[in-house]
């Protein structure tokens, strides 16, 4: 795993943001029934890669993901046109999910930033692995909600049961039947 402060650069001293060790179930929550439309920067063509399998889940789960990819611009995955930017999307996205490494998650999110009133951007969420506090303290100074190194399919699936039935253990033991969180 990368350094929690692993981006920074000499106009961005080393910062760690304690409030972004754990998230509550609440938050996680909030926004996964806020958010509708979000752009998956480094969305992959490949089946196997995980965002490939994220993006394919959370379609399936009534979202809408838009991949930007730089070297993929113009190509299509899982029937959504492919960006090679943020800023060349032509629709309104809600949030930015980064499944890139933490050393450029600060570069994203500038272009998070410059582009978030344009887009209607409200969340900037980073993908397992992915904590950048510079980036965090940056994108929150510009009115930002933000997660680290969560991934929103795994939250999902968490937060509406679904990891307890594929055999992973939620720590979850309820008779009670569990809501999605988009309910």
């Amino acid at each position: 795993m990368a350094n929690p402060a692993a981006a920074t650069t000499d106009d961005n001293p080393l910062v760690y943001l304690k409030h972004h060790d754990n998230y509550s179930d609440d938050k996680l929550r909030g926004i996964l029934r806020r958010v509708r439309t979000f752009a998956m920067v480094g969305a992959s063509t490949h089946w196997r890669r995980p965002s490939f399998y994220a993006m394919k889940y959370l379609q399936h789960k009534g979202f809408r993901i838009i991949p930007v990819n730089p070297a993929r611009g113009g190509d299509e995955i899982l029937g959504e046109r492919v960006y090679a930017s943020i800023a060349e999307i032509p629709d309104q996205v809600q949030m930015v999910d980064i499944f890139r490494t933490s050393e450029e998650a600060y570069a994203i999110t500038e272009e998070v930033i410059a582009n978030k009133d344009a887009k209607g951007i409200e969340v900037l969420w980073m993908q397992l692995t992915v904590r950048n506090d510079p980036a965090a303290e940056l994108a929150e100074a510009a009115g930002l909600e933000v997660v680290m190194n969560r991934c929103p399919k795994i939250e999902f699936g968490r937060l509406s049961g679904e990891l307890s039935w594929a055999g992973v253990n939620s720590r979850i033991i309820t008779a009670k039947s569990l809501r999605s969180p988009k309910a």
